[in-house]
């Protein structure tokens, strides 16, 4: 059973095994689906979507959602321990980057108590260049 007395199949049970063993990896299903499939376990991917979704809503595991044209990212860890992550889009390649960094705890204070505003980390993305495509355009 899991912590919050939800049932447990084995393939749900393997998954979140395969989560916790990824603890702090930003994994998209697909991610998950494939790493799995490497260990030899026996899921499917549509079985993988609908899981992520179950552990997502008992608070097994954190779903980010980046934007409309990005996969849902699935992170094992407390809520607490993601206030100073978001992600950073490439405008140019489309790479998403997953970000860990405590200045955002400053930034999202800042906006708490000056602007009345909370911030979701689970929803916060930056647009911007990766330094790969800025280095390209430095270049020219």
């Amino acid at each position: 059973m899991s912590r919050k007395g939800n049932y447990m199949t084995s393939q749900k049970e393997e998954l979140l095994h395969y989560m916790k063993d990824h603890a702090g990896e930003h994994l998209t299903a697909m991610d998950v689906y494939n790493g799995m499939k490497t260990t030899g376990a026996k899921i499917g991917l549509t079985t993988v979507y609908r899981n992520l979704d179950k552990l997502s809503a008992e608070g097994e595991v954190i779903k980010f959602i980046v934007d409309e044209n990005a996969p849902a990212c699935f992170v094992y860890g407390e809520e607490e321990e993601i206030s100073s992550d978001c992600h950073c889009r490439c405008l140019e390649c489309g790479k998403l980057i997953h970000m860990h960094c405590h200045e955002l705890e400053r930034l999202s204070a800042h906006m708490r108590e000056e602007h009345a505003f909370v911030i979701d980390p689970r929803r916060t993305v930056f647009y911007g260049l990766c330094s790969e495509c800025f280095g390209k355009e430095a270049a020219l």
